[in-house]
């Protein structure tokens, strides 16, 4: 029998996920943040692509693709195939669009898929990258899980994410603060267990705070833009509240200030003797 708790996890579980994937669609989410939605930008991203070991001969899945920034980014950097998976059509089809429109088109591929329960087979992938969206995802050991089973033995995961170090104001605690990348962030601590208890084997974890300030910073100014705009002209703010959005970066700022948030990226790999006992088990 489904209990009520049960069933209210569950709504909680699905009003998340329905509400990152209405906000990475919204055109002033892309305005606010730019083509790459993660502090550290397309910078970052070449690092942990390095870390990844990606070459010509690798096949990198993206997790939580967003409009491809990432995925277009590692094709043109380290000649690796990329396959991203996203929750969002709109943003599915607006990366196919870009991919199809760049210079290697055959090497970079979209599908929308849940991050908690991938459609792909086993083994199937040499890496993983997922950026700022792990702290999202409501079921985090079930997806956890998922990168590990769809990664070939010997292959790696990078993960750059948002992290928290004590108590949240209440600003920073709802629904679409959890979308924002903030209000489920873990401690360092918190990501290296995901990690491991899904069976992966960590190599490395580098702090990064200064970026997330530096994204806030950027946020403030465009969101400072905007309301100039419309003061002035005929601008369109349809579709930003942009007292709460302010709101939740004066908290944010705070947070980080005191340490309370901070940001960090972290590589896995998977054992390769994790194939060896499955070949034994067989014999």
């Amino acid at each position: 029998m489904t209990s009520a708790d049960d069933v209210a996890s569950r709504g909680l579980r699905t009003d998340v996920k329905s509400c990152c994937a209405a906000l990475y669609g919204n055109e002033w989410v892309h305005r606010l943040l730019g083509a790459s939605f993660h502090p550290g930008g397309l910078s970052l991203t070449s690092r942990l692509g390095a870390q990844l070991n990606l070459g010509p001969s690798s096949h990198l899945l993206d997790v939580a693709s967003g409009r491809g920034a990432t995925a277009i980014h590692l094709v043109q950097t380290f000649g690796c195939r990329v396959t991203g998976i996203d929750l969002s059509q709109p943003n599915i089809d607006e990366a196919t669009r870009l991919a199809l429109s760049g210079d290697r088109p055959d090497h970079v591929s979209f599908v929308r898929g849940d991050a908690e329960a991938l459609p792909f087979p086993d083994e199937q992938f040499d890496a993983i990258i997922c950026e700022c969206a792990l702290c999202t995802f409501p079921d985090k050991p079930a997806a956890c899980s998922e990168f590990t089973r769809v990664l070939k033995p010997g292959g790696m995961v990078g993960i750059s994410d948002v992290t928290r170090n004590g108590e949240l104001p209440e600003m920073l605690a709802g629904v679409p603060a959890a979308a924002a990348c903030i209000a489920d962030a873990r401690p360092v601590a918190g990501y290296i267990n995901l990690l491991e208890n899904s069976g992966l084997e960590m190599q490395s974890v580098e702090r990064h705070d200064t970026v997330l300030n530096d994204l806030l910073n950027q946020i403030r100014i465009r969101l400072l833009s905007a309301k100039v705009l419309a003061a002035t002209s005929d601008f369109d703010l349809s579709g930003l509240n942009i007292h709460i959005a302010q709101d939740m970066i004066r908290s944010a700022a705070s947070a980080i200030q005191n340490g309370t948030l901070g940001y960090a990226t972290f590589v896995a790999a998977k054992p390769r003797r994790a194939s060896m006992r499955r070949n034994l088990s067989r014999e």
